[in-house]
């Protein structure tokens, strides 16, 4: 009887909770309502069956109980009774595929109207592709891929020379009109979801996947890689921001086409020398930093990761944060370069400075500190070198107090909480695996000894 009246409780609860439960789908912003439909049904089937199962269960151990005077039957056959399991259970697994299937049909079906995009999946972070005014992408190759070309364009490709290139993790959409979006990877198996979207699908090397669907409300929604990729997957997340057709057509228009970018002018290192006196008061005449000026080191960093900060700073992604005492002193100071051609040219400069490590002055236990170096060595490199294609700047040789510095700055959240900091929000949430100081100051002393 106690384990009858336990399955009852059982199915009770089960039922209430389902009914009762927070966790349950996020509000839809799309047309695939008819995936929520289909959900909702093999819950209604499963659920019968749960209950009716259970039911049965809970009356055999009352019915069929141990009674002393009762001997037990033997009955190996029952035609009746499985021909109505046959039955029930093919209606119910009719009722469960054959709506999925219509819906699978849906969803493989894209309408002529749809624009056609591209989602590209890299560890860790996503970027996007848009045609231009021809309306068409152009072709990409992995041959092709470069770090001044990491999209893999095809430049002998005249349809993809008016291709806008999205390098950032927001993708932007036009609400209330379809759109195709193409899943690529350049490495290994990713997934593209935002949840309340209700498509997914996976980016296969080698492959291109698709998935459509139409926004049907404004709004900013996480977009997800949902298959476990590496080391950092858990920091693979963008946004999925869907507003009007001005909005949109505004910020598309902010993006180089793949023409521009191809065509961009290597910095001048001679026109960067005299923007770069500014600089060298706080930095050093060899940009070899001033850890009494809480400049860091300089020369040795890849010129592409100055770029990207001295815009920050400029822009206020960086030195806005109220705690971030020296960064809002660099901040006026980059404002000094008129425009991305002084970046480029004071850059350039930078780059043709002797590369002489710092002095180490940060102590702590170097042993320890290779083992946590692992974890960075995925994105950073072995030997500390830095990958431009992970967007992981230089770290062996620079100021080992500044990486301390901003280590503590990416846990406190003081630096990468910005919303248009594309990969800080990435490095915060690797920093705060550095549980304390030490783990910190033995990880920045490891790094003090690569050569």
């Amino acid at each position: 009887m106690v384990i009858a009246i336990v399955l009852i409780i059982l199915i009770v609860g089960s039922v209430l909770f389902h009914f009762l439960s927070p966790w349950y789908f996020t509000p839809i912003a799309s047309n695939w309502g008819t995936i929520d439909d289909t959900i909702s049904l093999t819950f209604w089937v499963t659920g019968v069956v749960f209950v009716a199962v259970n039911l049965f269960m809970a009356y055999c151990v009352i019915r069929f109980r141990y009674r002393k005077e009762k001997r037990a039957d033997y009955e190996p056959e029952n035609k009746k009774l499985e021909a109505w399991l046959v039955g029930l259970t093919t209606v119910g697994v009719i009722a469960m595929l054959a709506p999925g299937l219509a819906v699978w049909a849906k969803f493989v079906t894209v309408p002529e109207n749809a624009t056609v995009i591209e989602a590209v999946g890299q560890q860790w972070y996503w970027s996007y592709r848009f045609p231009g005014k021809d309306g068409k992408l152009g072709t990409v190759d992995s041959r092709h891929v470069s770090d001044k070309n990491p999209f893999g364009m095809n430049p002998d490709d005249p349809n993809g020379q008016d291709d806008i290139l999205i390098t950032s993790p927001e993708l932007h959409l036009p609400i209330d009109k379809p759109v195709k979006v193409l899943l690529r990877s350049k490495d290994v198996l990713h997934n593209f979801s935002v949840a309340q979207i209700r498509v997914k699908m996976d980016l296969v090397p080698g492959l291109v996947t698709y998935v459509w669907f139409i926004p049907t409300r404004t709004g900013n929604f996480d977009l997800l890689c949902e298959e476990l990729c590496g080391i950092a997957h858990y920091t693979m997340r963008g946004k999925l921001i869907v507003e009007e057709e001005r909005a949109f057509q505004t910020w598309l228009s902010s993006y180089p086409t793949f023409a521009q970018t191809s065509a961009q002018a290597a910095g001048d290192a001679a026109a960067g020398k005299p923007l770069y006196a500014v600089c060298a008061a706080c930095h050093g005449v060899q940009a070899e930093g001033n850890a009494a000026l809480h400049a860091p080191k300089l020369s040795g960093q890849g010129d592409w990761y100055l770029k990207r900060q001295l815009k920050y700073y400029k822009q206020g992604v960086r030195g806005a944060h109220d705690k971030d005492v020296f960064g809002k002193m660099m901040a006026p100071m980059a404002a000094t370069l008129g425009d991305d051609s002084a970046i480029n040219n004071v850059s350039a400069y930078i780059r043709t400075l002797p590369d002489n490590p710092a002095p180490a002055t940060v102590k702590g236990n170097a042993n320890n500190g290779q083992t946590r170096y692992a974890t960075c060595a995925v994105c950073h490199g072995a030997n500390g070198r830095g990958i431009q294609a992970m967007n992981a700047p230089g770290l062996k040789g620079m100021s080992d107090w500044y990486l301390v510095t901003q280590l503590k700055n990416f846990k406190q959240g003081i630096r990468g909480a910005h919303p248009q900091d594309m990969y800080g929000g990435q490095m915060a949430l690797m920093a705060a695996i550095l549980t304390d100081d030490r783990a910190v100051d033995d990880l920045v002393a490891y790094i003090s000894t690569l050569k």
